[in-house]
């Protein structure tokens, strides 16, 4: 009988996916925690709700402004020493800020700053922890790879975390902050025992910053899959930010539930994306990666409809996991296509390129959302949604032929 080390963490990922694996389950538990324990400590500060959405937009703005650079510096530099040199900056960061809480000494314009560093080192780890693992792990794994990572994140960060983020905040509103700085601590020393190296050519002359950015914007914009990937996060985003900012509402006023209710919805969203790396895993070999990323836009577009017309709470729990599903799987088959299709040198500008569409969508569609549901009512984000998902799904339809998760595609 195979060993549950062997079954989490198998032989054909390769040795340093055994450093990265551990790296991301620690820093996604301490992030998850951050998830409660983050909205508590600005709420113990100020009771305005415009200064409580305030800080959620500081840690993104980031993303908006540094997300291309981001992505050109871990081009050039090396991946794994950004990753451990971004890690200990956040955990010295938010350490800093943990103890200053305990200490009653953390005025708010203080903790927006500390946000505000963490997103902007956050656009330098993400950037190069995602290139990285294309280097780290055999091209023809990753899709394993990239199932194990969502899973993570799923189980620690969205599900494990947040109890734990709330238990640590009632003990001390610090505590979490400083646990978080730990995870990030043990992360670094994870990530620096990783000794995969891109390969390296460059003898060419060293071109201006915003030189390396067009080149990955040009590369994207002239490769039709990915380009359409990063139209449909973009869309989905505004779509999905727009029909779900005012999701609460939604829950109390039309499908009538009490909190406690809400809680149990979403958890019926957490509950199926538990379930999306195993259903990746049984349907990717047997249908590939177009049926699943055609089937995707279909089943998100459907999620959508069925919102702008449900008052069940049952229908609406129901949907919520089935979206849940789609959701991870979605992100496995679009993550590894992306990462095959783009050529090593280009991998973080192009995916910077991809999550500053994937940002600024949730950012466009957040406000949107809460316009469309003062205006027309809160089922009316979830009709604008359908709409433009039908759209998306149409215009995408071919050109997602393009992307594979079996082999490579040339330099274009």
């Amino acid at each position: 009988m195979r060993s549950l080390r062997s079954v989490v963490l198998p032989a054909e990922l390769g040795r340093d996916f055994r450093k990265i694996w551990p790296a991301a389950v620690i820093s996604n538990l301490g992030d998850g925690a951050m998830l409660a324990a983050g909205p508590l400590l600005v709420a113990s500060l100020t009771d305005e709700p415009v200064a409580v959405a305030a800080a959620v937009f500081v840690q993104q703005l980031p993303w908006l402004l540094f997300a291309l650079l981001g992505g050109a510096l871990a081009d050039r530099l090396d991946r794994r020493l950004m990753v451990v040199a971004a890690d200990t900056f956040r955990a010295v960061v938010i350490g800093a800020l943990g103890f200053a809480v305990l200490l009653d000494a953390s005025p708010l314009w203080a903790v927006y700053l500390v946000l505000f560093l963490l997103g902007s080192a956050e656009t330098l780890a993400d950037n190069a922890a995602g290139a990285l693992l294309v280097t780290a792990v055999p091209k023809a794994q990753l899709g394993k790879a990239n199932a194990r990572l969502f899973a993570t994140g799923t189980l620690v960060n969205q599900l494990g975390g947040p109890p734990i983020g709330a238990l640590l905040f009632a003990i001390g509103a610090g505590v979490p902050l400083i646990v978080d700085a730990v995870t990030f601590a043990v992360a670094a020393l994870l990530i620096a025992k990783v000794s995969a190296r891109p390969a390296t050519s460059d003898e060419s002359p060293r071109t201006a910053l915003w030189t390396d950015v067009r080149e990955g914007i040009h590369w994207l914009w002239n490769h039709p899959g990915v380009r359409t990937l990063a139209w449909a996060i973009l869309v989905m985003n505004i779509t999905f930010c727009a029909a779900f900012a005012t999701w609460v509402l939604f829950a109390r006023e039309r499908l009538g539930l009490s909190d406690t209710q809400y809680g149990l919805l979403i958890s019926a969203g957490a509950v199926g994306a538990i379930l999306g790396t195993p259903v990746y895993h049984l349907l990717e070999p047997r249908v590939g990666s177009l049926t699943l990323l055609r089937a995707g836009l279909v089943i998100e577009t459907t999620v959508h409809l069925i919102l702008a017309l449900t008052r069940s709470p049952w229908v609406a729990g129901v949907t919520m996991a089935v979206f849940g599903v789609h959701a991870v799987v979605w992100g496995i088959v679009s993550t590894t296509a992306r990462q095959l299709a783009t050529p090593d040198a280009l991998l973080g500008r192009v995916n910077s390129v991809y999550m500053l569409a994937s940002v600024g969508g949730a950012a466009i569609g957040s406000l949107l959302g809460g316009v469309l549901a003062q205006r027309f009512g809160l089922a009316a984000p979830f009709a604008m949604a359908f709409v433009a998902m039908v759209v998306m799904t149409v215009v995408a339809w071919r050109p997602l032929r393009q992307v594979s998760v079996r082999e490579a595609s040339p330099l274009e």
